[in-house]
């Protein structure tokens, strides 16, 4: 279990930063998972399933971040942006910056694709896993994600 967290932690926590938007939630979504699967560790049969078992978790983590902070905004009427320190808007270049916004200004089922697909380099069947759907709609909503983004990033331009 050890090493998994160690070779595994950061990727799953890039994952969740690129999903939320924000270092310290992103942790904390990565900590919940490795958690849950700790308090599971006994009982599991298949160890060579853990690392998608741990996706899925991180993205549903993150899920549930987004339904807290929509629930929050209809309560305050205000909408807050994900907190950024000054370290990460400074690893953010321009160009990185402008992809990274028009990614989180996706829905969120595309948005969760496009990240699993292109910053994580998962195959359909693992990206239908960790989405809990099927490998059709991985397609057809990466396909729509990479035209909305392909729009935005070049009326930019």
């Amino acid at each position: 279990m050890a090493d998994l967290f160690l070779t595994q932690r950061l990727g799953l926590v890039r994952l969740a930063f690129l999903l939320v938007g924000d270092q310290d939630t992103a942790e904390d979504v990565v900590q919940d998972a490795f958690t849950a699967l700790h308090r599971r560790w006994s009982r599991l049969t298949d160890h060579d399933r853990v690392l998608p078992y741990l996706r899925a978790s991180v993205v549903n983590g993150c899920r549930m971040i987004h339904r807290r902070r929509s629930i929050m905004s209809r309560f305050t009427g205000e909408r807050q942006p994900p907190a950024r320190s000054a370290e990460a808007a400074t690893l953010l270049g321009e160009t990185r910056r402008e992809v990274s916004e028009a990614i989180r200004a996706l829905p969120r089922r595309q948005r969760e694709a496009v990240v699993l697909r292109y910053y994580l380099d998962l195959s359909e069947a693992e990206i239908a896993e960790a989405m809990g759907i099927s490998r059709g709609t991985v397609k057809s909503t990466v396909f729509r994600a990479l035209k909305t983004l392909t729009g935005k990033l070049e009326g930019n331009r």
